[in-house]
């Protein structure tokens, strides 16, 4: 795809036809099946449809919030003084382990409503905020019940491989050992992961530790992702691909190499501008380069407490467009169709003959309007498996 071209797959005068929750036919309504003319029919005038949103990496599960952090930032106070004062991911850490599964829930859920009232109907979770065995689990736990509780789709990621916890600063060896690799052997045998995911930086956990964690979800026949070439690079995305990785997520650092691996692993790659903007970066993910080896392309909030604080996945398309130089196709198609790959689901993201039925309905009269506009949200009706959803 060149930037430029803004072909969308659009259908003017379209048909969309549902039965038992998945799309039975989308197409022209000239040329609707004759088996289709006596069904119950709604008129959408000239309302835009398209597949309903994906947010494919969040951390939207957590305790506390860092706004303070956020305010002492402004007022000019460095990362170790935040840091002494109790900040930085340790305190999101505290409040995540002392809060209760109910007091998560009901502290998630909110930003979760915000998601879905803009057209979000699949939600990737990670856990990544307790760093011991039972916290992880417990975020988790939440995540799965947030799928019973609303209509979306919830698909969990676990991230004990997050940050080191304060008990084992210096020791990764031995929080790998005691807490990441057996957490994720409890948390597979309950049910409660999807995928498995870490953070390769300098701050977080070098590439032979993540192999390792990636060797335990291997062998348990997880598939996995990575936060990659965030501040510098590691050779993580390259990683990641060699292992078959769904998705390498940030890549601000990303190079050609990493490049060359991911299209050979057909490894997704996931970018967040949310972050890129709260941080303040100045160095933007390579998106020429992973076009021009056909990467495909995907964006996310990645909603999470310190640095990316965004429950907008329409303002994430604007930011995508603004920041990255995205197209506006580019754009919504990494939050449906490639969003859906990044989550290894081939059930959705597209309106096509077999998948779910799960669409949007839009007051707008072209795609590009739905990364134009900024805190504006034109949704008018959201559908979930063929049935209409309150908003």
């Amino acid at each position: 795809m060149k930037p430029g071209k803004t072909a969308y797959g659009l259908i003017s005068d379209g048909a969309l036809a549902i039965k038992d929750g998945l799309i039975a036919y989308c197409g022209p309504d000239a040329e609707l099946p004759n088996a289709y003319a006596d069904w119950p029919q709604k008129d959408l005038g000239s309302s835009l449809i398209t597949p309903a949103l994906i947010d494919c990496h969040t951390h939207v599960v957590f305790g506390g919030n860092r706004a303070r952090e956020f305010e002492m930032r402004l007022e000019g106070a460095e990362y170790e003084e935040i840091a002494r004062a109790g900040g930085g991911i340790v305190s999101t850490v505290t409040a995540t382990r002392s809060a209760s599964e109910e007091e998560l829930l009901e502290s998630a859920l909110p930003r979760v409503d915000t998601l879905i009232a803009e057209g979000v109907s699949t939600l990737e979770i990670k856990s990544g905020y307790g760093l011991d065995i039972e916290s992880e689990l417990k975020m988790l736990r939440v995540a799965r019940h947030i799928g019973d509780l609303r209509d979306i789709t919830v698909k969990t990621t676990y991230l004990a491989a997050h940050a080191m916890p304060p008990e084992y600063k210096g020791k990764p060896q031995g929080y790998l050992d005691d807490v990441v690799l057996p957490g994720l052997e409890k948390a597979h045998a309950e049910g409660l992961v999807d995928a498995v995911d870490g953070f390769c930086e300098g701050i977080a956990f070098q590439p032979d530790e993540i192999a390792q964690v990636f060797d335990k979800a291997k062998a348990l026949g997880l598939l996995v992702k990575l936060h990659a070439e965030q501040l510098s690079n590691l050779g993580g995305a390259a990683l990641a691909a060699s292992y078959g990785a769904l998705s390498a997520d940030h890549l601000e650092y990303l190079d050609e190499a990493g490049v060359k691996a991911m299209a050979e692993a057909d490894t997704v790659a996931v970018l967040l501008p949310g972050a890129f903007y709260t941080l303040r970066e100045t160095q933007s993910p390579p998106v020429d380069l992973i076009r021009q080896h056909g990467v495909s392309l995907a964006i996310a909030t990645d909603c999470n407490p310190g640095t990316s604080p965004l429950t907008s996945l329409l303002l994430t398309l604007n930011m995508a467009c603004t920041l990255f130089r995205l197209t506006p196709e580019e754009a919504l198609i990494g939050t449906t169709r490639n969003a859906a790959k990044a989550l290894g689901l081939s059930d959705r993201g597209m309106l096509s003959e077999g998948l779910r039925a799960d669409f949007n309905i839009w007051n707008a009269a072209h795609p590009a309007e739905l990364c134009y506009r900024i805190g504006f949200n034109p949704l008018t009706k959201r559908y979930f498996g063929g049935t209409p959803c309150v908003q």
